[in-house]
Formats: structure tokens, C-alpha cells, sequence
């Protein structure tokens, strides 16, 4: 099995937190779509022998592209490849976007997941982060859309600065009060280069808390494991049977097509991506060249990336996978280096597979890059 990542790559406007690769002017779309449905077919022989369990619509924000474009993709799609009977078909979405009209003709097309940007339910911190919506959005189209989907996932965002423990239990709380089966959550990051970055710099906006993220990230999971929710991977949490098929893929190691500027793909040997220009993008696939890169990857960047992902995951590293797949030396090696995080009870084994304990959970990258296997 395996799936596809379509990137639309547009936005209203500019999140000042987002590096993330997209444009706030929608001259270019219908050309774009056009482009992305000749990828579509440019590429269908790179999945000739598999089959397309997930279609993932990610940005950029999806949900500016009306039922109808979205519907083109799709069966670009199913014209072009083999697809599962019960796809997981994904639609990142911004409260903004999702009026109840939209909604009921989302629920009508084959699309059968929402994603939806909430972040916050603080005008506050919307404003801080240029959101488009603003929190009456939000609670509103969580209302209607839980009246028209069963699979919502939501986004939520931790260690905004000048935000309290007290808000932020509120806005999980709020969050758990629609009963969506999904969140997902992430620590504000300061991405180069972003207007977060700059503001921050210039002292307009106060520097983000590592050790105030720290203490909001443990809040969720407690929070959220009480109400049922399993802590499957760093930044999501699901309610049995509602796991992101399509993320789950990526940290199981599991191929993908990623359509796009600025998509990436993976076929378990390489990884390619593709230019991040739109201009560029369409012109080269007009052209009926494929505008990307690829990186053939070695024994050690496979190790380095199986650790990386398995230490974020509720499955953890696969000891017997590590000996397997990459020899006796390599799980030596990985024992060496985790012993020292065993020690300081940040990580475990359990059934043979090497995991993070609840304090080594919120620093798993930083843990997972000192078991790296260096050239």
C-alpha cells in the first residue's frame, strides 16, 4: 500500500510562523491544477505495482480550491492509478474556508477526512500568528462539520508566547468539547527567515518559552489520554481506529507520491522533491519534464531516518528490524548510544522494540540524532 500528497500550494495570507512553501496570489491556480493533474499522469508509472491507500490534499491551505478542482484531482487519481476501496481522502482545511454550503458539498465528494488549522481558540494568539480566521470561526465551523464527518482531525499550537497553562487547558478543553476523534499538536517553532523570526528579532514579539512548551506539551498528553486519546506519534493523538492512515505511512516507512511544488516523494530507496516555484513548476511540467531532484539514499541514511521516525511513533525502533535490515553492527551501535538515554530512564525497551519513556517523549529528535550513524 502506499499514498499520494497533493501540495496546493496557496494561501489567503501569510502565517507568520510558516515556512512551509506557498503564495498569497491565486493568479497561477487554474493553471496549477492542470499542472498537477498532467503530474498525476506523468507519474502513474511509479506506482504501477501498488496500490493507493491514502490521498492526502496538504499546503499551502487545500481548502481554497472549490469541490469541483478537488474533485478533478481525485479522479485524476482513480484514472491513473490502482485505489484501495476505502481510501483515507484527507483535506487540510482553515476554519475560514468551511461555511456550511462548502461542508455539506465536501461531505458529498469522495474526500472523507478534514484537517482542520485551528491552532488556537485565543484572538490573541490568532492575531499573533496572522491566522485568517479568527476563534468564532473556528468553534463555528467545528460545529457544522462534525454534523456532516465522522473523521476530523484538528490542529492545535503550544508555547505561543505570553499564553498561559490556564489557556491553554481551556483551548484543549474546547477542542475535546466538538468530539473529534483527532488532534494534532506542535510546539511554535521560529523558523528562519519567517516574519516570526524577524518580529522576535526586533523584540515586538517576545521569544518563544522552551521550558513554558515543555510544560503545555505534558498537559496535552495528560489531558488527552484521559479522554481516551493514544499518544501514537510525537505531535498526534487518536481515539482507537482513528490513527492518520496517511502520516502513519510515512513513519512506517511506506512509499509516497508527493504531487507538487515543493512535494516530496518516497519509493524506500530514494527520495526526490520538487521545485519550489510555481512558475517554474508549471512550465517545466508543460514541458512534460518532471521539475525535481533526487537523492538516492545510503545504508545510513536509512538507519538514521527508521530511528529518527520510530522514535517519534508509539511502536517505537524495532530491535529485530535494526539486526535485519541493516546487520549486527549497526544494532550494536544503536545499543551504545542508547544506553546513556537508558540510564537517564528517557528511553526503553519494551518487546524487543527501543522507545521513549514519557520524560525522553518531548525530546525524542534531539535523542534520536545522537544515535545517528555518522560517515
Amino acid at each position: 500500500m502506499s499514498g499520494i500528497y497533493i501540495h496546493i500550494p496557496f494561501c489567503k495570507q501569510a502565517c507568520h510562523y510558516c515556512d512551509f512553501h506557498f503564495s498569497t496570489s491565486m493568479k497561477k491556480k487554474d493553471q496549477l491544477i492542470s499542472a498537477l493533474a498532467k503530474e498525476l499522469e506523468l507519474r502513474k508509472v511509479e506506482f504501477k505495482n501498488t496500490t493507493v491507500e491514502t490521498i492526502y490534499f496538504g499546503g499551502g491551505t487545500p481548502s481554497v480550491l472549490s469541490t469541483k478542482e478537488l474533485q478533478l484531482l481525485i479522479d485524476t487519481v482513480y484514472l491513473n492509478y490502482k485505489v484501495t476501496d476505502s481510501p483515507e481522502i484527507t483535506l487540510e482545511a482553515n476554519p475560514d474556508d468551511l461555511n456550511e454550503d462548502t461542508i455539506i458539498a465536501l461531505s458529498k465528494s469522495p474526500i472523507n477526512r478534514l484537517s482542520i488549522g485551528i491552532q488556537s481558540f485565543y484572538e490573541k494568539d490568532l492575531k499573533l500568528m496572522n491566522r485568517a480566521h479568527n476563534a468564532k470561526e473556528a468553534k463555528r465551523c467545528l460545529q457544522l462539520a462534525t454534523q456532516y464527518f465522522d473523521n476530523i482531525s484538528l490542529d492545535l499550537i503550544y508555547g505561543i508566547p505570553n499564553s498561559t497553562n490556564t489557556e491553554w487547558l481551556d483551548n484543549i478543553q474546547t477542542a475535546l468539547s466538538f468530539g473529534v476523534p483527532h488532534i494534532s499538536s506542535y510546539a511554535l517553532t521560529v523558523e528562519p527567515k519567517t516574519a516570526l523570526a524577524s518580529f522576535i528579532a526586533k523584540g515586538v514579539i517576545d521569544n518563544v518559552d522552551d521550558d513554558l512548551a515543555h510544560e503545555q506539551f505534558h498537559i496535552l498528553i495528560e489531558q488527552l489520554n484521559q479522554a481516551g486519546f493514544d499518544h501514537y506519534e510525537l505531535s498526534n493523538f487518536g481515539k482507537k481506529g482513528f490513527y492518520s492512515k496517511n502520516n502513519s505511512a510515512y513513519w512506517l516507512g511506506k512509499p509516497y507520491l508527493g504531487i507538487g511544488p515543493s512535494a516530496h516523494s518516497f519509493n524506500g530507496e530514494q527520495r526526490a522533491w520538487n521545485v519550489k516555484n510555481n512558475a517554474i513548476y508549471i512550465s517545466k511540467i508543460n514541458l512534460n519534464q518532471l521539475p525535481l531532484e533526487v537523492e538516492t539514499l545510503t545504508v545510513n541514511d536509512k538507519y538514521n531516518e527508521y530511528v529518527m521516525t520510530g522514535l517519534r511513533t508509539i511502536w517505537g525502533v524495532s530491535l529485530d528490524k535494526i539486526e535485519k535490515q541493516f546487520g549486527k553492527s549497526f544494532l550494536e551501535y544503536l545499543l551504545q548510544q542508547a544506553n546513556q538515554y537508558i540510564n537517564k530512564q528517557m528511553l526503553y525497551i519494551e518487546d524487543n522494540n527501543l522507545k521513549t519513556t514519557k520524560t525522553g517523549k518531548f525530546l525524542s529528535d534531539g535523542i534520536a540524532s545522537d544515535l545517528f550513524k555518522i560517515i
